[in-house]
């Protein structure tokens, strides 16, 4: 099923470095066609959308609007069921009470000598949250990026998805955006929404950040709005990694890497062990579950071109391995997880024991599931609380506290050539003339 490689075979570093580049931001032609596409939202606004709506989504919004109306979400919730209504609150109570945990409160530091020095914290005005279309209504996106925004207190969260063809949302994804206290709702999806989201329009309103992960079409879309916007990260396809010893139960570490192999082609799974028994039962385990699964030729795809069973010599060098690789979420499946978290230094999210499976951190345990891929979790974090605020220093001084520095200002000002910074400084100690 997987290949096995030992670390000590020839080609590792091609599997590593196969798995991190995977992902291409260069392709011509789509940067191409998302440059014409921005440029034409720029200039002609809601008649660009309405076109390429109706190209893309075979869906013609001019008489309909793009945004979505109240009467819509109320007739959502008629056709949605009490069990799902009760298992979106769950998450979204879960994803708030965790992110509501990283708050932080504006602070001073009063000085001897008066000097007040401090840090504010305010909430965005306007996030734009991107819901990608397509055939499952990815109602944990709209959990996951909307309900920290709310945490955070931005002020007004507008969401936008791809029509389906009669012109409507998917009921599931309009009525987790009302539990979550989404504010407006576009009808409108690919690049040419992130055009609407950072320029704005006669309907759209501008954001001043886009969160959300798409398509190529979507994260190059993002590439060009940042420094209109802010933006939470470039993100790419998906990954797992479990890290596992021969205590780790075979069943659960192929269900894990299957769960993510079926999210499409590009996925990838790796399982990174010390034990080659387990590594040759995982293979076994995998063919039998495969065959039961209705993406399960996606699942092939992913793991013939990006799945891999790496044997390593002892943990000491999978734990490197893996910090090497950085994934999006890591799996430590091994007899005392918590003895190793602390050399655990690159990864999105970890998952530790054998029942912490990777879906339940997509779903419902709270900590966020917009991570970052690519080996981009060596300097990349998952979305936060800090993603939907931002920070302004706070400097104040009395005379006797500039006196104290003055001399040490002024000098590494005339060091850079800059006299009128200097005479800032020094001009308070003069006499008027």
């Amino acid at each position: 099923m997987l290949k096995i490689l030992k670390t000590t075979d020839v080609g590792i570093e091609s599997e590593l470095n196969k798995v991190l580049n995977r992902s291409s931001f260069d392709n011509e032609a789509q940067v191409e066609a998302v440059a014409e596409i921005w440029d034409n939202v720029k200039t002609k606004g809601d008649q660009a959308i309405f076109e390429y709506t109706a190209r893309f989504d075979q869906v013609d919004l001019k008489d309909k609007g793009l945004e979505v109306q109240a009467e819509e979400i109320e007739a959502a919730y008629k056709e949605v069921d009490d069990k799902f209504l009760k298992a979106i609150r769950v998450s979204i109570k879960n994803v708030s009470e965790f992110h509501s945990k990283q708050l932080q409160e504006s602070w001073m530091d009063i000085k001897e000598d008066g000097v007040i020095l401090g840090q504010k914290f305010e909430p965005l005005d306007k996030v734009g949250i991107y819901v990608p279309g397509g055939s499952a209504p990815l109602v944990s996106s709209v959990v996951m990026n909307g309900a920290p925004a709310k945490v955070a207190g931005v002020k007004e969260i507008i969401m936008v998805t791809p029509p389906s063809k009669d012109g409507g949302i998917n009921p599931y994804i309009l009525v987790t955006a009302a539990e979550v206290g989404v504010d407006r709702i576009y009808k409108v999806g690919g690049a040419q929404a992130i055009a609407g989201l950072a320029l704005g329009t006669e309907t759209m309103t501008k954001v001043d950040k886009i969160v959300g992960p798409g398509n190529i079409y979507v994260t190059l879309a993002k590439k060009m709005a940042f420094g209109y916007v802010d933006i939470d990260m470039l993100a790419g396809p998906s990954e797992v990694l479990v890290l596992a010893d021969e205590s780790a139960n075979p069943r659960f570490v192929a269900a894990d890497l299957l769960s993510q192999a079926e999210h499409d082609p590009m996925a990838s799974s790796i399982l990174v062990t010390t034990s080659s028994v387990l590594a040759k039962e995982v293979n076994l385990e995998l063919e039998k579950q495969l065959a039961k699964l209705s993406r399960q030729d996606i699942c092939k795809e992913s793991l013939e071109n990006y799945g891999a069973i790496l044997v390593a010599q002892d943990l000491e060098e999978a734990i490197d391995l893996t910090n090497q690789f950085a994934p999006e979420h890591l799996e430590v499946k091994i007899d005392d997880p918590f003895a190793i978290l602390g050399k655990l230094k690159n990864a999105g999210a970890i998952f530790m024991g054998e029942y912490a499976a990777e879906p339940i951190g997509d779903y419902i345990a709270g900590p966020n599931h917009v991570l970052p891929t690519g080996g981009s979790a060596r300097f990349y974090s998952p979305l936060n609380i800090d993603d939907f605020r931002k920070k302004s220093s706070i400097i104040y001084y009395t005379k006797a506290g500039l006196e104290k520095v003055k001399d040490d200002a002024v000098r590494i000002a005339e060091v850079e050539g800059l006299d009128a910074h200097a005479n800032s400084i020094k001009v308070r100690f003069e006499e008027e003339v």
